[in-house]
């Protein structure tokens, strides 16, 4: 996995975030006790199942 800017995290775990919000299935088997649509793309974002791709220039 690539290493990200803190500004390229938080724009690829929000922008999942409203994903799974907005009833996108998870990725991963989702652990007890998780509930928040944040919480969960933060666990996706470390274990890198985002498909989401950051192209720099």
């Amino acid at each position: 996995m690539q290493e990200y800017t803190k500004f390229e995290k938080a724009r690829v775990v929000g922008a999942r975030a409203l994903q799974l919000a907005h009833g996108a299935p998870p990725l991963i088997k989702v652990p007890e006790g998780i509930t928040e649509p944040l919480d969960l793309a933060e666990i996706e974002f470390e274990k890198g199942v985002i498909p989401i791709t950051i192209i720099r220039d």
